[in-house]
């Protein structure tokens, strides 16, 4: 008979039981993940492969101090630039390659990113892809070895300035030493001549609205301001090939050679040690 009075006893779970397991990760989270990526970067790590090469895209104009219009297509060096140290520090990266398909933009911002690139210890590549035009042709150079695609342009020109321009001769030695810069840059990490890169520089006739030339594929490698023609294929290979030669150097990768130090010679076949 029950007594209505009386508690009622369940019995408590066993303490062996597993834990339910965790909720699934919707797909939605991850989807929104890598489209914020794309949006803030410019950069997705999808399809996700485990891969010892960082892929580094600059394209559209390159951004500098002054924010653009939103309607404009920026690489912004401040992202760039953490990017790049990030790949310098991260040890399962052993190679960088920068793909190339920009306007130009902000010249000390382009200079950063190229001096970034040429200071890297580890192999670097460098692939213009459909445009590498002004501020872009020094941070082609940049890489370790330069590739161009045989359809893809380069626009070379002087520096030119926009906004509040002071009529003053300090204006002029201040654009004449960053041109300076610009050509010292480029001559310094390509095989093109000075001469050769002010002729194209300061030519008259062919732009219609500035002075300056612009250079297809086979004409970039013939005035060796790139090393060769080709595309993502010709890029991977050379680095690849630069990667093995970089592990070849690193003395940590080296094997150790175990030998006996010159205190410690074998024994004497009588058994006795020698010193």
């Amino acid at each position: 008979m029950n007594d209505r009075n009386q508690p009622n006893m369940t019995a408590p779970a066993s303490p062996t039981a597993p834990a339910p397991p965790p909720p699934a990760r919707p797909a939605s989270e991850n989807k929104s993940s890598v489209a914020e990526n794309i949006q803030q970067l410019g950069q997705t790590t999808t399809p996700a492969v485990d891969s010892n090469i960082f892929c580094l895209t600059i394209i559209g104009q390159v951004e500098g101090h002054v924010v653009l219009p939103p309607q404009n297509k920026t690489t912004k060096y401040e992202h760039i630039i953490p990017q790049l140290v990030a790949a310098e520090q991260n040890p399962k990266i052993e190679g960088i390659l920068i793909i190339l398909n920009t306007v130009g933009g902000d010249v000390e911002a382009g200079l950063a990113i190229a001096e970034m690139i040429a200071s890297l210890s580890k192999p670097s590549v460098t692939v213009v892809l459909g445009g590498g035009h002004s501020i872009g042709v020094p941070i082609a150079v940049a890489a370790d070895y330069s590739i161009i695609a045989p359809t893809a342009t380069m626009t070379i020109h002087p520096i030119r300035l926009t906004g509040l321009v002071i009529g003053v001769p300090q204006t002029f030695e201040y654009l004449d030493k960053m041109q300076e810069r610009v050509i010292r840059f480029i001559t310094s990490h390509s095989r093109i001549t000075e001469d050769k890169l002010k002729e194209l520089m300061f030519k008259t006739g062919e732009l219609t609205r500035d002075i300056g030339t612009t250079v297809i594929g086979e004409d970039a490698v013939k005035y060796g301001l790139i090393d060769q023609t080709g595309g993502i294929s010709e890029a991977l290979n050379e680095l690849n090939k630069r990667i093995e030669q970089y592990r070849n150097n690193r003395p940590e990768l080296q094997p150790q050679s175990h030998q006996v130090p010159s205190t410690l010679q074998p024994a004497k076949p009588n058994g006795g040690p020698i010193l």
